[in-house]
């Protein structure tokens, strides 16, 4: 069985992580690329609506890949026709003339908190048509024809950043998108004036004060999906923290783990292939045939010299 390795977050546009890469040691990466041959890159810029790690799952599982409408929710559900989407608790912090998120995952929800405003607002959402179920204290599952066609930015390319660029249009479903824009409203007063509110500050906690849309969408057929890659989380974790020691650390204990296995799985001849996704680019290798046009191919590679693994993450 083929061995595909897909890693979020090898690089990030941040000029911390930038000034890392020369710095980063990554032995078996660099012995790993030059033994497999690179496919067509998907490039796009770090202002599309899905991210590069999120364009090449879908594309990996066999799912619509187009920006911002791949129907997550409901390809990980047991009705995939119908329209889904995930509505992710978040705290919205607004400047002077901007206003950033902060996802769920960092402000220490706990489930009774998050159950008390599900039961406040779920109501509110059925009466327009829209079903939401509680899946876990930051991810709530929602359901119906409103999400039909919706358009969504990834909580990933938002998270820790200005929403405004990645508040997408939906003119396959314009009315859906204005309902949602209204929900949105409703939720920020809604929690604004709850208990868990006021408790929540009286523990120095931020308070919840809004959600995001992401995911949604339908499929047109139940899909036949594709093994899935392995996609480890270690730097995505890091550097949506942007923790980047963190996310030092855990690029070169994954290049001593799970590239080291890659590596060794190539050097034995079995099929692998490897996706290096940054925020812009997603950038794919794969086993190139043993043969001797093969081998020509990589001989004029060794003689022109590969080029730096800092410059191959440089340019995701």
């Amino acid at each position: 069985m083929p061995q595909h390795l897909l890693i979020p977050f090898a690089a990030a546009s941040a000029p911390e992580c930038q000034a890392l890469l020369p710095s980063l040691a990554l032995p078996h990466l660099k012995a790993l690329l030059p033994l497999l041959g690179e496919q067509l890159a998907d490039r796009c810029d770090d202002h599309s609506l899905s991210p590069p790690h999120e364009r090449a799952l879908a594309r990996a599982l066999g799912l619509p890949a187009s920006d911002g409408l791949t129907p997550w929710a409901a390809a990980q559900s047991d009705t995939p026709t119908q329209p889904q989407a995930w509505f992710s608790l978040c705290h919205y912090q607004v400047g002077m003339e901007q206003v950033s998120l902060l996802p769920g995952a960092q402000l220490g929800l706990d489930a009774a908190d998050s159950r008390a405003l599900f039961d406040a607002f779920a109501p509110l959402c059925l009466e327009d048509g829209i079903t939401l179920r509680w899946d876990s204290p930051t991810e709530w599952h929602a359901s119906g024809e409103p999400l039909r066609g919706i358009a969504s930015g990834s909580l990933d390319r938002v998270s820790g950043r200005m929403v405004d660029i990645w508040l997408a249009e939906s003119p396959a479903n314009p009315a859906g998108a204005r309902l949602l824009k209204r929900l949105q409203s409703e939720a920020q007063m809604l929690f604004y004036t709850h208990p868990v509110h006021d408790a929540r500050t009286a523990r120095g906690l931020l308070p919840v004060n809004g959600f995001w849309v992401h995911g949604a969408g339908a499929l047109d057929a139940v899909p036949a999906l594709a093994e899935a890659p392995t996609m480890p989380d270690a730097l995505r974790q890091a550097a949506l923290r942007n923790d980047w020691a963190v996310w030092k650390t855990a690029w070169e204990a994954l290049d001593t783990g799970q590239i080291a296995a890659l590596l060794d799985a190539a050097r034995r001849g079995e099929p692998v292939t490897l996706t290096l996704c940054g925020e812009r680019h997603a950038r794919t290798w794969t086993t190139v045939p043993t043969g001797a046009f093969a081998r020509l191919g990589r001989s004029i590679k060794n003689l022109f010299g590969t080029v730096p693994v800092a410059e191959t993450l440089k340019d995701l």
